[in-house]
């Protein structure tokens, strides 16, 4: 049974918390694994991708106490490591991140009648998944 509590986004050592609702954490590699071109005659050539960059995108809550912190992370350009794991088919827990990252930009700020989010944008230079 999926438990989104044991979703865990590590951030240069740090447990990030006060997740918004919804879809709250996302990982993926920026290119595809290989692409092709196909010739006159039909023939198939396929060239393997060797880009290392992901990116991991996440959503907390305005009043998360993990905002002061990556605020002052959003306004360096020390990489840092990155990591989310998550419970996976099987009892098997599924990893991504990688070593070296940084965020992209501070995050839009949106105020309203109710608590509002932050959503913020990770590069990540060494990408990898499990």
């Amino acid at each position: 049974m999926y438990d989104a509590k044991k979703v865990s986004l590590i951030l240069d050592g740090v447990f990030i918390t006060g997740f918004a609702d919804g879809s709250f954490v996302s990982s993926e590699k920026d290119e595809e694994a290989f692409s092709t071109k196909v010739g006159a005659q039909g023939d198939v050539a396929v060239s393997r991708t060797n880009n290392p960059l992901g990116t991991i995108k996440f959503t907390v809550q305005a009043e998360s106490p993990s905002v002061n912190f990556l605020k002052q992370k959003s306004k360096t350009l020390t990489e840092f490591p990155i990591w989310v794991t998550a419970p996976g088919a099987g009892g098997r827990t599924e990893k991504s991140g990688g070593t070296r990252a940084l965020i992209k930009k501070s995050p839009a700020r949106e105020y309203e009648e109710e608590s509002g989010s932050r959503e913020y944008e990770v590069q990540v230079f060494d990408y990898t998944e499990d």
